[in-house]
């Protein structure tokens, strides 16, 4: 029916905001998540201003935190937010009663199975189309903090520091969390929306007001350590991430307007436009759908700085970092000169997510594993286990290139930078390859695309 077209059917949350959607043109599924990114942002300041942990106990900022990310679900996708929480709850269930020798296989046997139930469950709801935001958005984070932390907390509980990796002493749990804990590193507001995941002893540290003072002096200080080491204002990254959103807002509306990716497989395009017409419109089209990803990203991060969460360290300029759990280096992807450095650089905490639940636990193959694991996780569509599947090969192929071949071009800046230009077009044409089944979504469109 041309009606379920209409901006008021494209979410499944409140309608308050319909007038502002109609106004400007845009999808209500797409107002409501940037109006509660907004407040996100405000409510991030107040956090970090108003309960801060010198004067407010962790309970309490557990609690607000939960309660702002509980009402930003239910606002954005009404009574789909149920689903949310049944798996937030049944994962809580798992990990304070199961056997814990098998806390880990039990939660991410649950999370992935009921996330792939509710994926399968939105094709329908939405007739095979998607929506920029919905409900397995969230449930996507939630899959990835609940399966992480069991597998952190078996570490810490079941296994013994000699057998761990470095990364795994690092962020092993040594306990179970509280049910206020749990509650609130899977649901709190700055996060809950679009991410990004992070490690549990790093939000605990922060809510416990232990974060600065363990990332700037590497020291383990009881709650309030700020007091050793003077609070650094992440002012000035809030305001570069936000600038950084205007621009990814400007160019949204523009390129990918602009060069929509639907038009790669439009039948007039592919049988009239010669192939370095379609092959350059595919390259731009890719491009132009990014911006999205990098103002959802950004935007995200900043509410997570604004909140005093996000501290790395020290940069290389000796200038305080705020990028601990950035999702996302667009420098990085945008001049990268290899296939992995791309996606190393691409939802960079998915990746340390799929690094720590499977790559690093992989008693083999883990490289075809680790992209399994991440169609399953992205959803049912078919465009995802195409790119997913593609993306096996040319990573193990570019590895192979890469430590076979790179070593021939460094014997001079003016041969390696030929080596480089070489390179990064080889890996957007490899890109542009490989996520545009993504972008499509269904089988018919990527087979016409791929002939």
């Amino acid at each position: 029916m041309d009606e379920l077209t209409t901006s008021s059917f494209k979410t499944t949350g409140s309608k308050w905001l319909l007038p502002v959607s109609d106004f400007f043109g845009f999808p209500l599924d797409q107002v409501n998540f940037l109006a509660c990114q907004v407040f996100a942002l405000g409510a991030a300041f107040w956090f970090r201003f108003y309960l801060s942990p010198h004067f407010t106990s962790p309970v309490v900022r557990h609690a607000v935190a939960t309660l702002f990310g509980l009402s930003f679900v239910i606002f954005c996708f009404g009574w789909y937010a149920v689903h949310i929480s049944i798996l937030v709850v049944v994962c809580y269930r798992i990990l304070v009663t199961a056997d814990i020798h098998n806390i880990h296989r039990y939660t991410m046997i649950m999370a992935i199975s009921y996330l792939a139930v509710c994926q399968v469950s939105r094709v329908f709801i939405y007739n095979y189309g998607i929506l920029s935001t919905d409900f397995s958005g969230p449930l996507m984070i939630i899959t990835q903090k609940t399966t992480m932390l069991s597998f952190q907390v078996h570490d810490g509980m079941c296994k013994k520091r000699q057998d761990l990796t470095a990364d795994q002493r690092l962020h092993a749990v040594d306990s179970k969390p509280s049910l206020i804990e749990y509650l609130s590193y899977n649901l709190n507001f700055l996060s809950i929306l679009v991410g990004p995941c992070s490690h549990y002893k790093d939000y605990i540290d922060f809510i416990e007001g232990r974060h600065v003072q363990r990332r700037l002096s590497g020291s383990n200080t009881g709650q309030n350590g700020y007091d050793k080491v003077p609070e650094p204002s992440p002012m000035a990254a809030v305001t570069r991430k936000l600038l950084i959103c205007g621009v990814c807002m400007v160019l949204f509306l523009t390129l990918t307007k602009a060069f929509p990716i639907t038009y790669n497989v439009d039948s007039h395009f592919i049988n009239e436009a010669p192939f370095l017409t379609r092959l350059a419109y595919a390259f731009f089209s890719i491009q132009a759908a990014r911006p999205k990803f990098y103002f959802a990203w950004t935007v995200a991060d900043a509410i997570n700085n604004a909140a005093g969460y996000g501290c790395k360290g020290m940069d290389e300029a000796g200038q305080v970092s705020w990028d601990l759990i950035s999702n996302i280096s667009i420098w990085e992807i945008e001049t990268a000169t290899s296939f992995k450095k791309f996606i190393d650089n691409w939802n960079i905490q998915t990746g340390v997510w799929l690094k720590t639940v499977c790559y690093d636990r992989a008693s083999c193959y883990p490289t075809a594993l680790t992209f399994i694991l991440s169609a399953l996780w992205h959803g049912v569509y078919p465009g995802y286990y195409f790119t997913f599947i593609t993306a096996i090969p040319i990573t193990l192929a570019a590895r192979a290139v890469r430590k076979n071949v790179r070593q021939y071009f460094l014997s001079s800046h003016p041969v390696k930078l030929v080596y480089d230009v070489v390179t990064w077009a080889a890996t957007q044409l490899c890109i542009c390859y490989t996520v545009m089944p993504f972008l499509l979504l269904a089988v018919g469109p990527t087979m016409q695309y791929y002939r």
